[in-house]
């Protein structure tokens, strides 16, 4: 029973859930993404033709090779990636550097203990966790 409740236990914990959440957003948003290049994007896209990629084909030995669909999923790709890149990417590496930014402005209020290394506040002359006298 130990396998039985580590199993319990792990599914329990907060990440598995986010982690889930996620996966269940992500596949929502593909299936925007997707009805967006075959509804609105490739129909645009096929004005000046009037090219379908959905229904580009080609028959090689009695097999249909529908090369118009990966064109579709090529294109869901690229919108996705761009959408992570510019919506999520960006902007947390942009928040990243302003923390950073904020950290390096602000001075220390704590140093390590040279012999424990805890953390201890910067006026301290005697470690709170090794008891030890700082230098």
């Amino acid at each position: 029973m130990g396998a039985l409740e580590d199993f319990k236990k792990f599914i329990a914990q907060g990440n598995v859930v986010s982690i889930a959440v996620a996966f269940i957003i992500a596949a929502a948003f593909t299936l925007v993404v997707g009805s967006l290049v075959t509804n609105i994007i490739l129909p645009v896209a096929g004005i000046p033709g009037h090219v379908d990629f959905s229904q580009r084909n080609v028959t090689v030995g009695g097999s249909v090779i529908s090369y118009g669909l990966f064109v579709n999923a090529v294109i869901d790709f690229i919108i996705v990636a761009l959408v992570v890149f510019f919506g999520i990417v960006r902007p947390m590496a942009k928040l990243e550097e302003r923390r950073k930014a904020r950290q390096a402005a602000e001075p220390p209020t704590t140093k390590d203990c040279p012999f424990c290394f805890g953390k201890i506040p910067i006026k301290a002359t005697k470690c709170q966790f090794c008891t030890s006298t700082l230098p």
